[in-house]
Protein backbone atom coordinates (compact mmCIF):
# COMPACT_ATOMS: atom_id res chain seq x y z
CA UNK A 1 0.00 0.00 0.00
CA UNK A 2 1.03 3.58 -0.49
CA UNK A 3 0.29 6.75 1.45
CA UNK A 4 0.56 10.49 1.14
CA UNK A 5 1.79 12.58 4.03
CA UNK A 6 0.84 16.24 3.92
CA UNK A 7 3.17 18.27 6.12
CA UNK A 8 2.10 21.76 7.16
CA UNK A 9 4.45 24.19 8.82
CA UNK A 10 3.26 25.54 12.19
CA UNK A 11 6.14 27.93 12.76
CA UNK A 12 7.82 30.71 10.71
CA UNK A 13 10.09 29.62 7.86
CA UNK A 14 13.36 30.62 9.62
CA UNK A 15 12.53 28.11 12.39
CA UNK A 16 11.79 25.46 9.76
CA UNK A 17 15.05 26.17 7.93
CA UNK A 18 17.05 25.70 11.15
CA UNK A 19 15.98 22.01 11.19
CA UNK A 20 15.81 21.40 7.44
CA UNK A 21 19.23 19.72 7.17
CA UNK A 22 18.29 17.10 9.80
CA UNK A 23 14.87 16.66 8.17
CA UNK A 24 16.42 16.06 4.74
CA UNK A 25 18.89 13.56 6.23
CA UNK A 26 15.92 11.69 7.70
CA UNK A 27 14.18 11.67 4.31
CA UNK A 28 17.37 10.41 2.64
CA UNK A 29 17.40 7.48 5.08
CA UNK A 30 13.78 6.68 4.23
CA UNK A 31 14.59 6.91 0.51
CA UNK A 32 17.56 4.53 0.89
CA UNK A 33 15.27 2.06 2.69
CA UNK A 34 12.77 2.16 -0.19
CA UNK A 35 10.05 3.70 1.99
CA UNK A 36 10.05 7.21 0.57
CA UNK A 37 9.31 7.40 -3.16
CA UNK A 38 9.08 11.18 -3.58
CA UNK A 39 8.90 14.33 -1.49
CA UNK A 40 9.17 18.05 -1.85
CA UNK A 41 7.96 21.44 -0.63
CA UNK A 42 4.70 22.98 -1.70
CA UNK A 43 4.66 26.30 -3.56
CA UNK A 44 4.23 28.69 -1.94
CA UNK A 45 6.34 27.10 0.77
CA UNK A 46 3.93 26.39 3.60
CA UNK A 47 4.58 22.66 3.84
CA UNK A 48 5.43 19.56 1.82
CA UNK A 49 4.10 16.27 0.52
CA UNK A 50 5.67 12.82 0.84
CA UNK A 51 4.72 9.72 -1.16
CA UNK A 52 5.61 6.62 0.87
CA UNK A 53 5.22 2.85 0.93
CA UNK A 54 3.46 1.38 3.97
CA UNK A 55 2.31 -2.08 4.97
CA UNK A 56 -1.13 -3.24 3.83
CA UNK A 57 -1.92 -4.30 7.39
CA UNK A 58 -2.22 -1.36 9.78
CA UNK A 59 -0.75 1.37 7.54
CA UNK A 60 -1.50 4.01 10.16
CA UNK A 61 1.06 2.46 12.50
CA UNK A 62 3.71 2.89 9.78
CA UNK A 63 2.57 6.44 9.12
CA UNK A 64 2.68 7.32 12.82
CA UNK A 65 6.26 5.99 13.01
CA UNK A 66 7.32 7.96 9.92
CA UNK A 67 5.86 11.16 11.37
CA UNK A 68 7.35 10.54 14.81
CA UNK A 69 10.84 10.06 13.35
CA UNK A 70 10.85 13.37 11.48
CA UNK A 71 13.05 16.04 13.09
CA UNK A 72 10.39 18.65 12.19
CA UNK A 73 7.86 16.72 14.29
CA UNK A 74 10.31 16.22 17.15
CA UNK A 75 10.89 19.99 17.24
CA UNK A 76 7.14 20.71 17.21
CA UNK A 77 7.36 22.63 13.92
CA UNK A 78 4.79 20.83 11.79
CA UNK A 79 1.39 19.17 11.58
CA UNK A 80 0.85 16.02 9.53
CA UNK A 81 -2.11 14.66 7.61
CA UNK A 82 -1.54 10.90 7.21
CA UNK A 83 -3.47 9.44 4.28
CA UNK A 84 -3.28 5.74 3.37
CA UNK A 85 -3.87 5.46 -0.37
CA UNK A 86 -5.15 2.42 -2.25
CA UNK A 87 -3.65 3.13 -5.67
CA UNK A 88 -5.56 1.62 -8.58
CA UNK A 89 -4.47 3.42 -11.75
CA UNK A 90 -0.68 3.51 -12.00
CA UNK A 91 0.06 1.00 -9.23
CA UNK A 92 2.27 -1.12 -11.49
CA UNK A 93 4.47 1.87 -12.23
CA UNK A 94 4.77 2.76 -8.54
CA UNK A 95 5.62 -0.85 -7.68
CA UNK A 96 8.59 -0.66 -10.06
CA UNK A 97 10.10 2.32 -8.27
Amino acid sequence: MYAMILVRYRRPLPEIEAVTEAHRAYLATLKAQGILLASGPLEPRFGAIWLVRVQDENPLADLDALRDGDPFHKAGLTNYELMPWKVLAGKEELDRI
